[in-house]
Parts: C-alpha cells; sequence; structure tokens
C-alpha cells in the first residue's frame, strides 16, 4: 500500500516566490530633500521665521460684532462672489474646450493578430539596427546606446502578450521567440536581464493560458535553446550587484515555471549543469541567507519531486553526500522559527527524501553515513528531528534491484515452504541493516513507547518498523535482533501496537459510518464520483496506518508463536481476533491492480502470504 508520503508527496506547487525590493539608491537623496521651510539636518534652535510677529498679536478692545475683520463688500449675503473674474473671451474659448472634450472619444487600441505581426515586424527591425550598430561602432558605445534603449523598450512591450495567451502560437510562428530568446545572449546584460524577465512573465502560471497554448510557446523556447543560454548567463552575473541579482531570480523563475510540467521538468534535469549549477548555489556559505540561495533549494526540491530520472541523476552527481554535509549543522541547532533559514532546511529535507526512494540512492545514503546522522538527529534535534524520521521512512522503504547470486531473500523468516512467491532482496534492505547495526533500534523504540505521538511520528516509526520485518533477511543477525525487542519486557511493544490499533480504528469506524450515511439514497455514478473524496477521509482519519500496524502484527503472528499467543489475547479483550487483521489487509490487497508489477507485485505476494498465516 502505498504510503500517505507518496499519495501527497507531489502537491500544488508553492505559490510563486516574489521578489524583494532591491534598493534604491535615489532613495536616500530623495529623502534628505528641502520642504519649502525644511532643513535636511536636526536643528535645536528656531529659525527667523518660526519666531513670533508683535505685530501679528492682537491689540485694543474687541470689534463689535455686527462688524467682522473678513466682511468683503463684494461678496453678498451668502458668500458668494457676484463676479467669476473670467472676462466672455476665455468663458467662450473654456467652453469649446468642453464641447472637444466630449466629442472626442478615447479609442482602445486592438490587440489582435495585426497588431502583433505589425509589433513582431517592428521587433525584428529594432534587434538588426541595434546589431549592425554594435558591430559598425564597436568601440564607439555613444553611437549605438540609443538603439538599446529602443530595443529594451521593446522588449518590455511583449509583456503585454502575457495578457493574450491567444496570440501565443502566432508569436512563435513568426519567429519572435527565438528572436526573444536570442537576447538572453546580448552584450548588454541589462537586455538580457529584461528579456528574462519578460520570458518569466509569459510562462508564469497566472496567466491564463491553455495547455497547448503554453505547450507551443514553451517548446518554441526550448528548442532555441533557452535553458542553455539560462545556465551560461549565471556565470556572467555578479549577485552582489542588484540588477544582476535581478537577473538570477528571473532565471531561477523561468525554470520554475517550466518545470510546472513532468515532462518538461525531465528535460531541465536532463541538461545536467543545471543541476550542477544549483547544488553549487545552495552550498555557498551566505550570512544571512539570501533569497536566491533559498529559491535555488526550493527549485531543486521541485525538479526532484517532479521525476525519478532528476533523482538519478542528482545522485550520480555526488548529491546526497552534499545535501548531508548542508543538513549536518542542523543535527543539533535549530534555525529562528519561522525565518528564511527554517524554510531553507526544509527544502534541503525534501530534497534528500526525494533522492533516497531511488535504489541509487539508497545505496549512496548508506554509503555517505546519511543513517547514522538522521539517528543523531532523532536523539539530540528538535526540527531536525521528525524530518529525519521521514528521511528514514523512505530510505527503508522497498526499491526494486536485481537480485544478487547468493543473497538471501527478504523476509523469508515466515516459512519459505508455505510462500508461493519469495521476496527478491531490495536496496531497502541494505538501509534496514545499516539502522540495526548502528544501534537504531533503541532509539527508533524509545520514541514509539512515548504515550503521545502525533499523527506524521507514528506513521513514519510504523512504516519503519513494517519495513524492517520486510526486508531483513531471514535468519540474519538483524532480524533477529528486531523480534527480540518485540518479545522483551513481555511484549510490551506488541501491547503498543494493540493500543495504537484500536485508536486507529476507532477512527476510522467513525469515518466509515458517515459514508455510509452519505451512501444511502445515492445512485451508482454518483457514488462513484464520490469514491476518492471518502477514501481520502479515511487517510485523514488513520486507515494508513492502521494498514500499517496490522501488516507488523501478522508478520509477529507469522514468525513467533509467543507473539501470536499475544496478540490474540490482546485482540480477544476487545472481542476482536485475526479476522479483523485479515479484513485489513484484504482491502490493502484489493487496492492494488491486478497485473501491476515492480514493488506494487512484491506488495501483493507479501499480503497474500500474510493472510495465509492469519486463518
Amino acid at each position: 500500500m502505498t504510503s500517505i508520503d507518496e499519495l501527497f508527496k507531489r502537491p500544488n506547487l508553492p505559490s510563486k516566490r516574489k521578489l524583494e525590493n532591491l534598493s534604491d539608491p535615489a532613495q536616500s537623496y530623495k529623502s534628505a530633500k528641502l520642504t519649502a521651510n525644511g532643513d535636511a539636518k536636526r536643528r535645536d534652535y528656531a529659525s527667523v521665521e518660526e519666531a513670533e510677529d508683535p505685530d501679528d498679536e492682537e491689540a485694543g478692545p474687541e470689534l463689535p460684532p455686527d462688524f467682522a475683520e473678513d466682511d468683503d463688500p463684494d461678496e453678498d449675503d451668502e458668500g458668494r462672489f457676484f463676479g467669476t473674474g473670467i472676462d466672455e473671451d476665455a468663458k467662450q474659448a473654456l467652453d469649446y474646450l468642453d464641447t472637444r472634450d466630449n466629442e472626442e472619444q478615447y479609442v482602445e487600441e486592438k490587440i489582435d493578430s495585426s497588431w502583433l505581426r505589425k509589433l513582431a515586424l517592428n521587433f525584428e527591425k529594432r534587434i538588426s539596427k541595434n546589431a549592425e550598430l554594435r558591430a559598425k561602432y564597436e568601440d564607439e558605445p555613444q553611437k549605438f546606446m540609443g538603439s538599446e534603449a529602443d530595443l529594451d523598450a521593446d522588449v518590455k512591450t511583449l509583456s503585454i502578450l502575457s495578457e493574450h495567451p491567444e496570440l501565443y502560437e502566432e508569436f512563435a510562428k513568426l519567429g519572435c521567440v527565438n528572436s526573444l530568446v536570442s537576447l538572453l545572449a546580448h552584450e548588454n546584460t541589462d537586455i538580457a536581464i529584461d528579456a528574462i524577465e519578460i520570458i518569466s512573465e509569459l510562462t508564469d502560471e497566472d496567466v491564463q493560458a491553455s495547455p497547448a497554448q503554453w505547450d507551443v510557446l514553451v517548446n518554441a523556447m526550448l528548442e532555441s535553446d533557452l535553458l542553455s543560454l539560462l545556465v551560461s548567463n549565471f556565470s556572467r552575473f555578479d549577485e552582489s550587484i542588484d540588477a544582476d541579482r535581478s537577473g538570477v531570480y528571473h532565471s531561477l523563475s523561468v525554470i520554475e515555471n517550466l518545470a510546472s510540467q513532468p515532462s518538461t521538468a525531465e528535460r531541465i534535469g536532463a541538461d545536467t549543469t543545471i543541476l550542477s549549477w544549483l547544488l553549487s548555489r545552495i552550498q555557498k556559505k551566505e550570512s544571512p541567507l539570501t533569497q536566491n540561495k533559498q529559491y535555488a533549494a526550493e527549485l531543486l526540491a521541485i525538479l526532484l519531486q517532479s521525476t525519478p530520472a532528476n533523482r538519478k541523476r542528482l545522485t550520480a552527481l555526488n548529491g546526497i553526500d552534499t545535501l548531508l554535509q548542508l543538513l549536518a549543522p542542523y543535527r543539533k541547532r535549530d534555525p529562528a522559527k519561522d525565518s528564511e533559514e527554517e524554510e531553507h532546511v526544509e527544502n534541503l529535507f525534501d530534497c534528500l527524501t526525494c533522492v533516497v526512494d531511488e535504489p541509487d540512492g539508497k545505496t549512496a545514503f548508506v554509503e555517505a553515513e546519511g543513517v547514522e546522522l538522521c539517528l543523531i538527529m532523532l536523539r539530540e534535534g528538535k526540527l531536525s528531528k521528525p524530518r529525519a524520521l521521514r528521511v528514514l521512512d523512505h530510505a527503508v522503504g522497498y526499491a526494486e534491484a536485481e537480485a544478487e547470486p547468493g543473497q538471501d531473500n527478504a523476509g523469508a523468516g515466515a516459512d519459505d515452504s508455505d510462500s508461493d512467491t519469495a521476496l527478491p532482496p531490495n536496496r531497502g534492505a541494505l538501509v534496514c541493516t545499516r539502522l540495526v547495526d548502528a544501534a537504531g533500534l533503541k532509539t527508533l523504540f524509545g520514541l514509539f513507547m512515548k504515550k503521545n505521538l502525533d499523527g506524521p511520528t507514528a506513521e513514519h516509526l510504523l512504516g519503519i518498523l513494517a519495513a524492517l520485518l520486510r526486508s531483513l533477511p531471514a535468519a540474519s543477525a538483524a532480524r533477529i535482533r528486531t523480534l527480540a525487542k518485540f518479545v522483551e519486557k513481555e511484549y510490551e511493544k506488541i501491547a503498543r501496537l494493540v493500543a495504537l490499533r484500536r485508536g486507529f480504528a476507532a477512527r476510522v469506524e467513525a469515518v466509515d459510518q458517515r459514508v455510509r450515511e452519505e451512501r444511502r439514497g445515492m445512485g451508482r455514478e454518483e457514488a462513484e464520483e464520490m469514491a476518492a473524496v471518502w477514501f481520502s477521509r479515511r487517510l485523514e482519519a488513520g486507515l494508513f496506518c492502521l494498514q500499517m500496524v496490522d501488516v507488523i502484527l501478522a508478520w509477529l503472528v507469522a514468525e513467533d508463536d509467543g507473539a501470536r499467543k499475544r496478540i490474540v489475547g490482546l485482540l480477544a479483550e476487545r472481542d476482536e481476533g485475526l479476522g479483523d487483521l485479515r479484513r485489513t489487509l484484504r482491502e490493502q490487497l484489493e487496492g492494488i491492480e491486478e497485473g501491476s508489477g515492480g514493488g506494487e507485485a512484491m506488495l501483493r505476494d507479501m499480503l497474500e502470504t500474510l493472510i495465509r498465516f492469519l486463518q
């Protein structure tokens, strides 16, 4: 059964990161400008204008009530002037202007194919003229700077296309996409940066473009060698300069936009120079953490979540060792809560979690001593503890690998003679063995026996324990030590499992009851439409954890007679029995499609074997 992490591993991409406001050097000058009667510096004395004029003070007796100083002989009783102060000629001129204003109507420019063709023609002329002047007056920049200003203005004009995605296809057919992308290699980095920003706007997720319109534009950009040009610009941008830092940011934004489609994300990862640059960028030491470094880690996580091919490529680039080195300082130290550094650490853990899902990633994780680092975090970390537990859960999970000659079958300790299909070895078994050898059982069961387990912690712990029983080779020292942990102290770990099972089963049953009530009166089609919603509710109530508990209990029933008796006795206290475990495993089995291969087929074989032991 797929874990909750895997089901919800690829949520909608996070909302777009916004570029921080860059400092404007003009602000300092503006803030120091004088007001009409002000001074740029603070004064501790009064100016001459601020002194009181003795002539302004009133003297003598008050005026009689029937006379006021502001009486004006030209004002009527209602306080209005008799005259307007405007002669007849001026009045006629103003009336004429008012009439013309009413006659003139604003005509909005129509954005259509004709407008686009005219814009494209002008755009190509600007590019050609600038290239000609640059070649002719290479040593006299003052003679071609005017053409570059015009070209820059035309580039910015293209942003209006983001409001009219229906023109994307024709924009590509006219060859303008190739021309726009070519500007990324322009000698003037300001023009290159503006072109990158326009490409980011045209491909942004907020643009109301259909998939077909978006694909036409993006495919044209990729065919124009967009990715290589973006990477080449990384080397010439100096992030100590505000404009260049903005250029790096918008380049990352373009890559994120393209990665929104898995097929495009895999194409991005195929250009390993992008993955290499992202790896090197997140290794750059900065204090405080900059937005671009944080964005690079987020983008790397997005690419790794999109496709297994990218995860394999990162492993080949020694990415796991790099990620472990970056995370090592947080085994004891926690970043400030709700800070950018905390988000950065989250992204690094997301990257590591993705990579250890792959067979090669598991091997590299063991070789780089990732198991030992995660165990240290479980014992001493705070923020890193739940994230390290999640990494271990994914690392010990099943991953297909070719069986090596002479290697024992995993999970064969139950009874090989009763199993129709023996489970082949997998790379997860390597991680499981290292976990036991590194004294990880004490740490894991210490967490497991705590009274108040939150949902994610319980889920990951149960996933790890189920993986240990599934993957550890039969009769190996690591498997025997794991089984001994469940037996010690009068089966207290088994009692804990049964107690957890009761809680999960009660919550799932409550949801099932509500589902049965909602199903009454529904037609077949309506019920089928609601099936996914109901299943999601059951998962939220703890269905996955219930299934993992029953898998662990089934393994213990098959492995040890004493454990079997203890489990039967504990279940009988609530009028339950092994039949309840069988029902859970059968439901899990029914969720696996017939004829599925790989890990799903192995899971099916395991469940069928365990069900037979529960008869």
